[in-house]
């Protein structure tokens, strides 16, 4: 049995023998391997760097032409600057002088290209008159060209018949200059497309004809606003936030920019001033500026008024503070009329939060 251990013992040190001997041989193969596959980059790089016998040869008369040949093509590249055709576009130089921002136009797939193919006495100063005769200030005249270029591919007849629609729905020349003003993009949408927004808005929150002609004048972008977003904001105030019909329609006629808000937000700050600073629904649409404030904001200074004692908002009792005062002005107003204190407190009490 002894010598049956001790043949082991020697049958094994044979094989870790020959185990090393290998290991040896292969990591010796991969030595040269290595030196070869050097060699071989050194080669290919000295190859590379030798002149081509074909490479010295002059090329034929007939491909340097096609090669310097670049009139016909540099009118194609494409470019994201329009500053760099001003120097040779009148049109862009009259679009400046009106007080176009230019980089707000190109920063916009294709809308570049669209205002650099325009002429500026054929397609840009007609509409710029059109816009005159409805009273539009020519100083409003480069920041509506900045939101909506795509007003001159209308024709004039269509922007004519649109204005005509609203003058039908007794829209004021004041009223229909701050809409056009406001939110150029209006004017390309139909009369029987806007005639479907105004009347979902009022059949959606019973509107008289002056509340609702009151809120498209307030928020000219919200007639023209993306619907599915419409639907789900009216959703949210209605079903997660408990307004009543009453309570929603004065609250869409008094903030209607609410309604471009996301949802996710509203209720965010729907949950903060109902549960936390304490007010009702009736006090909120009363206050519906509040909805409209971001929700850091509130918290900010509801705190400090709390900190001070002073967060009081029933109009019942002593040291009543209007809850619209919290979102008015900046801070130095807040603290000066609301709370009562200084800034110094106030910075000292948001280092401190």
């Amino acid at each position: 049995m002894f010598g049956s251990a001790i043949r082991n013992i020697i049958k094994s040190s044979q094989n870790a023998a020959k185990f090393e001997a290998i290991c040896a041989q292969c990591r010796h193969i991969r030595a040269n391997r290595s030196i070869q596959s050097e060699v071989d980059t050194i080669k290919s790089v000295d190859v590379a760097t030798k002149p081509n016998d074909k490479e010295l040869e002059p090329a034929p008369e007939h491909s340097s032409a096609v090669a310097l040949d670049f009139g016909s093509r540099e009118a194609h590249v494409p470019s994201f600057n329009l500053a760099a055709y001003v120097n040779s576009s009148s049109t862009l130089q009259q679009l400046v002088s009106l007080g176009v921002d230019l980089h707000s136009i190109e920063r916009r797939k294709g809308l570049g290209e669209f205002v650099l193919r325009l002429d500026f006495e054929k397609n840009i100063k007609p509409c710029l008159s059109f816009l005159a005769d409805q009273g539009i200030a020519p100083d409003d005249f480069g920041k509506m060209v900045t939101k909506n270029p795509l007003l001159f591919k209308e024709d004039l007849d269509d922007l004519q018949t649109r204005v005509e629609y609203l003058k039908s729905k007794r829209f004021s020349d004041e009223a229909r200059q701050r809409i056009f003003t406001q939110n150029p993009f209006w004017l390309m949408f139909s009369t029987k497309r806007v005639d479907r927004r105004l009347g979902y808005f009022q059949k959606e929150f019973r509107l008289s004809g002056h509340d609702l002609r009151l809120m498209a004048t307030k928020e000219p972008n919200l007639i023209t606003y993306n619907m599915e977003h419409l639907r789900k904001s009216v959703f949210t105030l209605r079903e997660e936030m408990g307004f009543s019909a009453r309570e929603l329609q004065s609250l869409i006629v008094r903030k209607p920019r609410l309604m471009m808000i996301r949802p996710d937000d509203l209720v965010e700050r729907f949950s903060y001033i109902h549960k936390d600073m304490g007010l009702p629904h009736s006090q909120i649409v009363q206050c519906a500026e509040l909805l409209a404030s971001r929700e850091f904001r509130l918290r900010e200074r509801h705190e400090f008024l709390k900190l001070l004692g002073r967060a009081q908002y029933d109009p019942q009792k002593d040291l009543y503070i209007s809850p619209r005062t919290i979102v008015l002005g900046n801070n130095f107003y807040f603290v000066r009329n609301v709370a009562k204190s200084d800034l110094e407190t106030f910075d000292l009490f948001l280092k401190t939060r």
